[in-house]
């Protein structure tokens, strides 16, 4: 066998494969043919070794994958806080809500601006009626029920303009005898009732002494049905004009219980009423006899009174029946 022949042969058995030599080249002697395959050998496996890269090349499919998905999810995030992004319209119709509360809030300010500019006539309205009040004649003409009225939206006097209500009187519309106080205190005017509370408790003790009651016999009234206010804000005694204002008021009714006897609580009521004050004797108010005694609310202080005051009440029980 020849030499080329023995080393192709010998490559093959190498599993190196034949190679191929260039015709002017001459064949390397035996002992460097071997370190010639040697040599040779890595080129086939330095040619082979990209081979392996396409084997890698699929690896990267799978990184194809993931890429994808991961922009697929931050697409769908994004796509979903676009979604969310119109939420500023809704802002829109929060704003659309927040106008309405304006208007009404103007409404209040328009409705407390016109319930002022209504209240200006009304001011007018309570003053003016001073033009119409009742008259004298009109009062000595009044029934009951319009008399009552009458006292209650009076306006003869300027204490209409500080009164919180009128107190008529109250009692026996055929009462015998007729009480009769000042003015109303504080406590009268918030109840509306002429000699209230504790004196009020003590008045009917007295009275139901000498067999009398608001229900039966006894008429209590005052000088003046509008409480006198001082400029501290506490009770003051009427002046004269306002008791000349009233008076009507008293006559018509002492006119209509036709009552036959007076009983002036205390000596400012005397005075209002005759002028004068003087206990222990009969005075007289045209043909009508009075009597003049404690008030009810001087005698809870001064208990020692009481027995004074009943003298008075006794000086009138004997008044009353001379008169009949």
């Amino acid at each position: 066998m020849s030499q080329p022949h023995r080393s192709i042969v010998f490559l093959q058995e190498m599993g190196v494969g034949p190679q191929w030599l260039l015709r002017d080249r001459v064949a390397a002697p035996p002992e460097y043919a071997e370190e010639e395959a040697i040599d040779a050998a890595p080129e086939p496996v330095m040619e082979a070794a990209p081979a392996p890269e396409p084997a890698l090349a699929p690896a990267p499919a799978p990184a194809p994958i993931a890429p994808p998905a991961q922009p697929v999810a931050q697409s769908d995030d994004d796509m979903s806080w676009f979604d969310e992004a119109p939420a500023p319209p809704p802002k829109a119709p929060v704003l659309k809500q927040s106008a309405p509360p304006r208007p009404k809030a103007s409404e209040p300010e328009t409705a407390e601006d016109t319930s002022w500019f209504d209240a200006v006539p009304a001011a007018p309205v309570q003053r003016a009626p001073a033009r119409t009040a009742a008259t004298d004649e009109e009062i000595a003409a009044m029934d009951w029920p319009t008399l009552q009225a009458a006292v209650r939206r009076c306006t003869r006097c300027d204490l209409c303009a500080t009164r919180r209500a009128a107190v008529p009187g109250q009692g026996d519309e055929q009462a015998r005898w007729l009480v009769l106080g000042t003015a109303p205190t504080a406590e009268d005017e918030e109840v509306e009732q002429p000699l209230s509370g504790q004196p009020g408790q003590l008045l009917a003790n007295m009275l139901n002494a000498v067999g009398l009651s608001t229900e039966r016999g006894a008429y209590v009234t005052t000088l003046v049905k509008c409480r006198a206010v001082a400029e501290d804000g506490t009770d003051r005694l009427p002046s004269a004009d306002e008791l000349a204002a009233c008076r009507p008021y008293l006559d018509r009714e002492l006119a209509l219980t036709g009552a036959g006897l007076a009983l002036t609580v205390g000596g400012v009521t005397a005075k209002g009423l005759l002028g004068m004050a003087a206990r222990g004797k009969v005075l007289r108010y045209g043909e009508l006899p009075v009597v003049a005694t404690f008030h009810p609310a001087d005698l809870l202080k001064k208990p020692e009174d009481k027995a004074r005051a009943w003298a008075d009440l006794c000086l009138a029980r004997s008044a009353h029946a001379g008169r009949r």
